[in-house]
């Protein structure tokens, strides 16, 4: 899946409509040996699900990206972006999209000038107010868990409908199905589906298994 560039937030969330549409979770994921990051991706798609979430917490985050962007059936994005220098570094290792924990002015211009799509994170009624006002339509809701979970989701829903979500933070194989009900909510990110342990074990199998079961999630 090639996405063109976003010039403008509505652009940028109908490319991020089209990302959360892959599948219903999108990992997140945490490399810290690169040697992972191909296999990694190669096991994710394999399972089904195709959008990749790296976050920038380790020292080699960008150096995957650029790995698995080129696994054939991958859709990598970049997590965790804070500054304008995140925003041009993920897009020049290939990253097709960016996730934010909150939005800023500044992160998010960076983006729309780099033409990378962004999932802007929000946890309030009045972030995401103040990011519909800006033309964001497809947010991250995050911490999810923290913020009140599927009960917060809800009820931001209610006055807010024209909203669509991606929770992530504390979404676990338990209660992902409750907020995948959730007539605002897209798609949902988790981490269990890439775990430390099988990454160093080499256990791809394991986690096209893991990836399997989640893409067959109902919403």
């Amino acid at each position: 899946m090639n996405l063109s560039i976003a010039t403008s937030p509505l652009q940028s969330s109908m490319r991020a409509a089209e990302i959360c549409a892959l599948a219903p979770i999108v990992p997140v994921i945490v490399i810290e040996d690169l040697a992972h990051a191909r296999p990694l991706a190669q096991a994710l798609v394999a399972g089904g699900l195709p959008a990749l979430e790296v976050t920038l917490r380790s020292e080699i985050a960008i150096e995957a990206i650029a790995e698995m962007a080129q696994v054939e059936g991958a859709v990598v994005g970049v997590g965790t972006l804070l500054t304008s220098m995140d925003v041009a570094a993920a897009v020049e290792a290939g990253a097709q999209f960016g996730v934010s924990p909150g939005a800023t002015d500044r992160l998010l211009d960076a983006a729309i000038e780099a033409g990378l799509p962004m999932l802007p994170g929000a946890a309030t009624a009045s972030e995401v107010m103040a990011l519909l006002e800006k033309g964001y339509t497809v947010l991250k809701f995050f911490p999810a868990e923290a913020s009140g979970g599927t009960a917060a989701l809800k009820a931001i829903g209610a006055p807010i409908p024209q909203v669509g979500f991606c929770p992530t933070g504390g979404i676990t194989p338990q209660n992902a199905a409750s907020y995948l009900a959730l007539a605002n909510v897209l798609c949902a990110g988790g981490s269990w589906v890439a775990p430390k342990a099988m990454m160093e074990a080499g256990d791809w199998a394991g986690i096209t298994a893991l990836a399997k079961v989640a893409a067959a999630l109902p919403r």
